[in-house]
């Protein structure tokens, strides 16, 4: 069973890998042997978290990398594939939160900085790892989606609508892309305590609000998503593809 999790030998790529949820799910891939490429528009937090994951013993690589340009993703993608030699899984997890803006008041600007990063990113992303994993044979893509596309997120339609669509991108690329050994699927987290929500999350009146509705009691941490990422990443899961996994400690349930 433990050979069906081994990462050993495998590579693979966090975008937004330098904190939070995707250097959650970047530190279990490296405890699990695979050596591991993470993008961030941080270079010291790149630096950082490229330390962190090389202590495990594994290759590590960090490349400063805005996913809201095309051409970065392009060139970035082909650079981290040259040092790599080639990638086994790619996780599309970069991505930027809403600014609390009414509906009403919403700027194009606004709507459209979502949407460069947490749609149009993904989608160069996974443009270019299709066309790198069809002719290997092999290959699985994981992107992060959110609990918000699943219920009413006042103030973050934006969001929400993206991360919705994510969800819609993994089903068609599943199908078309399943007879080319290519897998895909989504990871959607609930309240996680990162950088994006720790200003709002751990506030007295959000906390009252909306930690007595998650059965487990707690907010969710980074390397609650450590043991997906191996298993999305891994032999284990060659047969799943598809599926939006929902990670919340429940809290869609209750």
């Amino acid at each position: 069973m433990a050979d069906l999790f081994d990462l050993t030998s495998k590579n693979a790529l966090i975008t937004g890998g330098n904190n939070g949820i995707g250097l959650g799910m970047a530190e279990g891939l490296a405890a699990a042997g695979a050596s591991v490429a993470i993008w961030g528009r941080n270079a010291e937090r790149n630096a950082t978290a490229r330390d962190v994951i090389a202590a495990y013993g594994v290759d590590a690589y960090a490349f400063e990398v805005d996913v809201a340009s095309e051409e970065e993703v392009v060139d970035a993608f082909a650079a981290t594939v040259e040092t790599l030699g080639h990638l086994d899984s790619v996780f599309a997890n970069a991505g930027v939160g809403a600014l609390a803006t009414p509906f009403g008041a919403m700027t194009t600007d606004e709507w459209r900085r979502v949407f460069a990063v947490n749609m149009e990113g993904v989608f160069w992303t996974f443009r270019e790892a299709v066309n790198h994993m069809q002719p290997r044979g092999a290959g699985s893509l994981v992107v992060t989606s959110s609990v918000s596309a699943d219920m009413g997120f006042p103030r973050g339609e934006h969001y929400a609508a993206t991360k919705a669509g994510v969800r819609a991108l993994i089903q068609g690329l599943a199908v078309e892309y399943g007879r080319h050994g290519i897998r895909a699927n989504a990871v959607s987290p609930g309240w996680v305590v990162t950088g994006m929500t720790e200003s709002f999350i751990e506030g007295d009146q959000f906390e009252a609000n909306v930690k007595p509705r998650i059965p487990a009691g707690r907010w969710g941490a980074p390397e609650d998503f450590a043991g997906i990422a191996v298993y999305l990443a891994s032999d284990a899961s060659r047969w799943h593809t598809g599926d939006t996994i929902t990670i919340d400690g429940g809290y869609l349930q209750f």
